[in-house]
C-alpha cells in the first residue's frame, strides 16, 4: 500500500484514520468488504451530500469564500471526507487538560496566573489564565458597572483558514448534529476589569469564523498524545504563547458569559432548613463548546440577539440565557438563526418567572465574580453569579425551571450539603471554565448567603 510502519501504528492507536483513497486497498489487504472495513475501524461516514442538511450551508459558504474555493467545494469535500471517528465515551479529564496546557505554556506573563483553588481536601488547577485583581469582583451587572461597548470593525485581525481542520470540523458537526449557527458573535479587543466595573471593547464577527478557526484547538487538544510546541500545529499557529493569548487586537478572541445560579428555597419538612439550590448542567454532545462536560448554567457565547450595541453588555447575554436555558424561551435561542421580534427581551415578552423576578427590586441579583482566558481555545470568560433571593420564587415557579437542548442533564445541589459539593468540585468531567465560574460563585455566595450556606471555604491557590 505504500504506507510506512509509523502510519499503521497511528491507525492502530486511533490517532488518525485511513484516507478515502486508501480504503479499497486496505480492504483488499485485509480481505474485507468496504462496509466491513468501516465497521472494523469503528468509523462513521457521511453518505453523499444529501445527508448534509441545510443548517451547515452558511458554514460551507463561509469556508468556500475564505479558502478561495468555488461555491459548493466545501460541501463536496465534507461529504467525501475521511470517515468521522466517534468521540470516546468520555472526554479527557479536566485536570489532565489543565496539566497539558500548563506544560505547553511554560512562559509566564507578570501578574498572570493559572486559576487554582482548594476546597476542603480537594485541590484543583485549571486552564483559566487570570490575575488576582480579576477575581472576587462582586461587581453588580448594572448599567453603571457593566461597560462592555461595541466598536467599529476597523483593522480587525482575521485568522488564517486551516482548510483540512475546517473540513474535518464540519464533517464532525454533520455526523454529531452539532449546531454551528449563522449568527454574530462578539470578539473582545480590549478589556478593563476593576472591582466596581467590567469594561472593554467588542466587535462583531460571524460565529462560523470562530467555529472554523479558534474552536479547532479544543479538538486538536483532545486528539493530541503530546501537547507541546511542534506537535500541535493549530495551537502553534493560533496561540503559541501567553503573549499571543493576551494580544486581543491581534487575534480572534471570542468567549462568553457563564453563571452559577443559586435559588433561595424556604425550609421544608422533608428537605430541611432554608438553603440555596445550585444548578449544574451536563452539556450535550450537540454544543460547540465543552460538549459532554459539566458546567454551570446558564453558559453562553457572548453575542447580540437583536441590538448589537445594547446587547454588548454582559448582563444582556446573562438575562437572555436565563430565559432560554432555564425558563423555556425557545424564541431567544440564537442557534435557530431566525429572529423576527423587534425587541425579543421586551417586558411584554418575558416568561412568567422572569417577569416576576423583575417586577420588584431585590428579587434577582446578578454579579460578575471573575474574569479570565481559557487556554483551551483562548476564549474570554466572564464568570458570574445569579442569585434569586426571594424564597417565594421556588414554590411559585420551581416547576418551570427546565434546561434546554444544550444540556443532556441538570443536577441540583443544596448549599447545606458541603460534602456533596466538595465531591462535585473534584469531578473530572468539569469543563475548566465551568469549574472556574462555579468556584468563584461559591466564594461570593459564602459571603452573602448567611445561614443558608454551609460549605467548606474555597481558597484560592498561590
Amino acid at each position: 500500500m505504500g504506507v510506512d510502519r509509523s502510519t499503521v501504528i497511528r491507525w492502530e492507536a486511533g490517532d488518525y484514520a485511513p484516507l478515502p483513497y486508501q480504503w479499497p486497498k486496505l480492504a483488499k489487504v485485509l480481505g474485507r468488504t468496504a462496509d466491513e472495513l468501516r465497521e472494523l475501524i469503528g468509523l462513521r461516514t457521511l453518505d453523499g451530500t444529501a445527508e448534509l442538511g441545510s443548517a451547515l450551508e452558511p458554514a460551507f459558504g463561509w469556508l468556500d469564500r475564505h479558502a478561495g474555493w468555488s461555491p459548493g467545494t466545501a460541501r463536496g469535500r465534507v461529504a467525501t471526507a475521511a470517515p468521522v471517528k466517534p468521540h470516546s465515551d468520555a472526554p479527557a479529564g479536566r485536570s489532565r487538560v489543565a496539566a497539558a496546557l500548563a506544560n505547553y505554556y511554560r512562559d509566564s506573563v507578570p501578574g498572570h496566573v493559572l486559576y487554582a483553588a482548594r476546597c476542603g481536601q480537594v485541590d484543583v488547577a485549571t486552564s483559566v489564565l487570570t490575575r488576582p485583581d480579576w477575581l472576587d469582583l462582586a461587581c453588580p451587572l448594572t448599567a453603571e458597572n457593566d461597560r462592555i461597548v461595541l466598536s467599529a470593525n476597523e483593522n480587525a485581525a482575521r485568522e488564517p483558514v486551516d482548510e483540512v481542520g475546517a473540513v474535518r470540523r464540519l464533517a464532525e458537526a454533520a455526523a454529531d448534529d452539532v449546531r454551528i449557527a449563522d449568527v454574530p458573535l462578539y470578539r473582545l479587543t480590549d478589556v478593563q476589569i476593576r472591582p466596581e466595573m467590567v469594561g472593554g471593547d467588542v466587535q462583531v464577527v460571524p460565529f462560523v469564523e470562530y467555529a472554523l478557526s479558534m474552536d479547532l484547538l479544543e479538538r486538536e487538544l483532545h486528539d493530541s498524545r503530546a501537547v507541546q510546541p511542534g506537535r500541535t500545529p493549530l495551537r502553534d499557529r493560533y496561540l503559541p504563547d501567553l503573549q499571543a493569548v493576551l494580544d486581543l487586537p491581534g487575534r480572534l478572541c471570542a468567549g462568553g458569559v457563564l453563571a452559577l445560579t443559586a435559588i433561595a428555597r424556604p425550609a421544608d419538612p422533608f428537605r430541611g432548613e432554608a438553603d440555596y439550590l445550585l444548578l449544574v448542567q451536563e452539556r450535550s454532545r450537540h454544543v460547540v463548546n465543552a460538549a459532554r462536560r459539566l458546567a454551570v448554567i446558564p453558559k453562553s457565547f457572548h453575542g447580540p440577539l437583536a441590538d448589537q450595541r445594547a446587547d454588548a453588555r454582559i448582563g444582556a447575554t446573562l438575562r437572555r440565557e436565563l430565559e432560554e436555558e432555564l425558563f423555556g424561551r425557545g424564541d431567544v435561542d440564537r442557534t435557530t438563526g431566525v429572529q423576527r421580534a423587534a425587541d425579543p427581551m421586551h417586558p411584554a415578552r418575558l416568561s412568567a418567572p422572569m417577569r416576576w423576578l423583575t417586577d420588584q427590586p431585590g428579587r434577582l441579583r446578578m454579579e460578575c465574580t471573575g474574569f479570565g482566558f481559557n487556554l483551551v481555545s483562548g476564549n474570554y470568560e466572564f464568570a458570574s453569579l445569579v442569585v434569586i433571593e426571594d424564597e417565594e420564587f421556588w414554590p411559585r415557579f420551581g416547576g418551570d425551571v427546565e434546561a434546554n437542548w444544550e444540556a443532556a442533564g441538570l443536577r441540583q445541589y443544596s448549599t447545606l450539603d458541603g460534602d456533596l459539593i466538595t465531591e462535585l468540585i473534584g469531578d473530572e468531567t468539569w469543563s475548566n471554565e465551568g469549574l472556574f465560574a462555579f468556584l468563584q460563585g461559591l466564594r461570593r455566595l459564602s459571603e452573602i448567603g448567611g445561614e443558608r450556606v454551609r460549605i467548606p471555604a474555597a481558597e484560592l491557590g498561590r
